[in-house]
């Protein structure tokens, strides 16, 4: 799957943060791992705020990597909410990033991650379903 670094991103900016040395290995390539961790985030404020209440991550479906981050790129993770269920939302995820010291931005990572929200028992909970999203 290749990136058009043309393309505008899809979905809503949720995060924004710099890669720093410490999460990069010897070659100076952020890793994977840390990348995939603040998507989760994002995906966790995203659909808190659509739930209005507590989520937790249910599923990581898909994780595709494009490219590689480095230190000192902006990480933007741009989410979209892809499926609404009865109480489980899937978001389709973008994380792009901000060149270090360039103006140009690239696709580096897309992912579908799938959240439940949780009542204050931990129990599954029903998300009321805006009328603009369909099943």
């Amino acid at each position: 799957m290749a990136a058009d670094d043309s393309a505008a991103p899809n979905g809503e900016l949720t995060l924004r943060t710099l890669a720093m040395p410490g999460d990069a290995n010897a070659a100076g390539d952020i890793f994977g791992g840390w990348v995939m961790a603040q998507m989760d985030l994002a995906c966790g404020i995203r659909a808190a705020e659509h739930a209005g209440g507590r989520v937790v991550t249910a599923a990581v479906n898909e994780m595709v990597f494009e490219k590689p981050m480095h230190v000192g790129d902006t990480l933007c993770v741009y989410i979209e909410i892809e499926k609404l269920g009865r109480t489980s939302m899937t978001l389709q995820v973008e994380a792009w990033a901000q060149r270090y010291l360039k103006p140009h931005r690239e696709k580096v990572i897309v992912g579908r991650f799938v959240m439940v929200a949780l009542d204050d028992n931990g129990k599954p909970t029903a998300i009321d379903k805006p009328s603009n999203l369909s099943d």
